[in-house]
């Protein structure tokens, strides 16, 4: 897949007493396009209920360039930075952008796939390695390991 994007839209309950977009609404909004990307792959609850799988995140992080308000037009992407190869353990990017021009932050994630059996780390079953094989690759993508 050479792209994922989706359009967010603000709400008035997102915004901070400055009027711009609160931070923890970045977090959400990539929660919420990695969340779309799996079930838009196929990678449903229901499917990792099934594997007793689920992913967890070690890290996340949001560089904040421009502000957002209300009003603005907002996509955000996501890429895969890095994975091992049977995708145990990987890092994925979203850009998020207003007015279709200006970048306003980036958000990573670090994670892996756990087995919510065992409560420990585990390798994803094929499913789920299909679909996170489908994911977009950031330019400067690299195997771990």
């Amino acid at each position: 897949m050479e792209s994922y994007q989706k359009e967010m839209d603000i709400r008035w309950s997102d915004l901070d007493p400055n009027f711009h977009l609160r931070h923890s609404v970045y977090y959400d909004w990539g929660a919420m396009i990695r969340t779309n990307f799996l079930y838009d792959c196929g990678l449903t609850a229901t499917v990792m209920l099934q594997h007793h799988i689920g992913p967890i995140l070690f890290r996340e992080e949001a560089r904040f360039k421009r502000e957002i308000v209300f009003g603005d037009h907002i996509t955000i992407s996501l890429q895969l930075l890095k994975a091992t190869r049977n995708f145990g353990r990987w890092a994925i990017q979203h850009d998020i952008v207003k007015n279709g021009e200006t970048i306003c932050a980036h958000i990573t994630v670090e994670g892996a796939w756990m087995d919510t059996r065992l409560r420990k780390l585990t390798i994803p079953p094929e499913i789920a390695i299909d679909v996170f094989s489908k994911m977009p690759m950031d330019k400067n993508f690299s195997w771990i390991g």
